[in-house]
């Protein structure tokens, strides 16, 4: 049995950087629960090398959903980190923070401290921005910020979509989000920066800080209403830590599922699986919120993709020696280069699709690439009202918990990813683009009436990758924790992760997840101050 001041359960976007904040002026002794290893591939830390990593086990927990109803009952691929770091060691280095007034909704929602006003500061603090600190950015911070520069086929992409109406945006983080421009990423000198490297490595260095990596926390341990440690399995060994404060960063699917394994959850499915009901807490596990895309490929009558080196081996090698020499090239690339946010009707007060070119095309997420140059466009529906569930399937923990997000099950999320694909097409088809692109190679123009661009985005699409609201922040009966990250009607446990979003942000998601963890840290440590926790 060991003490500590906390436990943090899960080393992911949120884990990394509680443990750094928590361990700053020494006074907390934390232990650190990662079930992933250490995060030494090589191909963690070169961007590029996120593709190689959707059917990696070593590092990836290759969850899947149960058959979607409305995606043809396909099981669609659901991603997560498993390695120091988590899904920031694994994802498309985009940095996005979503819009101002998705925040200010969260406090609308009655969170008092989460509106954008408030969580700004957040987002500065932990950047440390290649551009320079101003109003928005911050400098010096453990998360770098970078620009990876400009190409012909992105300038013309911002040029087609001025052409159709929509403004230049030199910031998607800045005063506001609409319009096209090139995206920044979470890189230093052309390398990754997930918050394993950013926040983790350094405060390794701290006695106060234990890592355990290869820890799967298979219970949290209560007396009474208060939580008092964590059981977790290394290799064949059963542990088990103590603490004053139990923290659970483990994300969307984590989060809830080990919660439910300890008896916190809907009671009758507790029961169901023969685990004793602590609390009877119907929303845990519940409003799973993701980001859904359908894909349109075109394919490029130039060599601007990664297919043409990729496919070959000598550009390959060329590709390869570039990055090697300077930290620059393809392989320096994150997943889309430049992208924008639009309104698909006037009476939409704020962008509502995403989309972006990602420089390469497959037939398959993470399979082989095309022969031919392509270029992959993603329409994705920023604000979906589909709502889906996280439960466990089993009390072993070893058991992956069933997810279901219920993808387009919401007329509004249909009808918007219609309109998307429309307004795609129309920039694609743009004059600054004709030298660029060749034809629509999926769907292919045959596809045109509304009924078959839905079916395609049926049968085709997919999730971006950004799991949240399972434990969801509130005040209302189904609210899972308070604005404070504290679990509602328990002592010791807080949740501080992407799972406590009472509503999905219109953009990505890593760099939301990395301001919880800041703030959460902050609420920690003022509350360890006034024996408040």
């Amino acid at each position: 049995m060991s003490d500590y001041d906390f436990i943090i359960v899960g080393a992911g976007s949120a884990g990394c950087v509680l443990a750094n904040r928590l361990t700053a002026d020494g006074r907390h002794k934390v232990l650190l629960l990662e079930a992933g290893g250490e995060d030494r591939d090589i191909w963690l830390h070169i961007p590029l090398g996120y593709g190689r990593h959707f059917t990696n086990p070593d590092v990836n927990w290759l969850y899947e959903t149960e058959p979607e109803p409305e995606c043809h009952g396909r099981r669609i691929i659901a991603p997560r980190g498993k390695v120091l770091g988590g899904s920031s060691s694994i994802n498309g280095l985009m940095y996005v923070r979503g819009q101002a007034q998705d925040y200010d909704r969260w406090r609308q929602l009655g969170n008092v401290g989460w509106s954008h006003a408030d969580v700004l500061p957040y987002f500065r603090k932990a950047e440390d921005q290649s551009r320079g600190a101003d109003a928005w950015h911050g400098e010096g911070g453990p998360l770098c910020v970078s620009d990876l520069g400009n190409l012909p086929i992105c300038d013309a992409f911002i040029a087609a979509a001025e052409q159709c109406g929509y403004p230049r945006n030199p910031d998607f983080n800045g005063a506001t989000q609409e319009g096209f421009g090139y995206y920044q990423f979470t890189t230093r000198h052309g390398r990754r920066c997930s918050t394993a490297v950013g926040y983790l490595k350094p405060a390794r260095k701290r006695a106060s800080l234990k890592v355990a990596a290869g820890a799967l926390a298979t219970r949290v341990l209560f007396e009474g209403k208060r939580a008092t440690g964590v059981e977790y399995l290394q290799g064949d060994a059963k542990q088990t830590a103590r603490a004053g404060e139990v923290i659970l960063a483990g994300g969307a699917f984590n989060s809830p599922q080990l919660m439910q394994l300890s008896g916190l959850g809907p009671a009758a499915l507790l029961r169901e699986h023969g685990i004793d009901v602590i609390a009877d807490m119907p929303g845990v596990g519940a409003d799973l919120q993701d980001h859904y895309h359908a894909r349109l490929v075109f394919r490029a009558s130039q060599p601007v993709s990664a297919n043409d080196f990729f496919t070959n081996r000598l550009r390959g090698l060329a590709a390869g020696l570039r990055y090697a020499l300077t930290r620059r090239g393809l392989l320096a690339m994150g997943a889309g280069y430049v992208g924008g946010f639009l309104r698909t009707n006037d009476a939409v007060e704020t962008p509502d699709v995403q989309t972006h070119i990602m420089l390469f095309s497959a037939d398959a997420i993470g399979g082989p690439l095309h022969a031919f140059s392509g270029v992959t466009c993603p329409v994705i529906v920023l604000r979906p009202e589909s709502r889906g569930s996280v439960r466990i399937k089993s009390a072993d923990p070893l058991t992956a918990p069933a997810i279901a997000p219920n993808y387009l099950s919401a007329q509004k999320d249909r009808d918007t990813t219609i309109a998307g694909i429309r307004e795609l097409r129309r920039i694609m088809a743009a004059p600054p683009l004709a030298p660029f692109i060749e034809a629509e190679h999926e769907p292919g123009p045959a596809c045109a009436s509304d009924e078959d661009l839905l079916d395609y985005g049926r049968r085709r699409g997919s999730t971006v990758y950004h799991p949240t609201s399972t434990c969801r922040m509130g005040s209302d009966p189904t609210a899972v924790v308070d604005a404070r990250l504290r679990v509602h009607g328990l002592h010791g446990l807080r949740i501080v992760d992407a799972s406590i979003m009472p509503a999905l942000v219109s953009g990505n998601t890593n760099a939301p997840t990395i301001m919880i963890a800041e703030k959460g840290a902050d609420m920690i440590l003022d509350d360890a101050r006034t024996g408040n926790p």
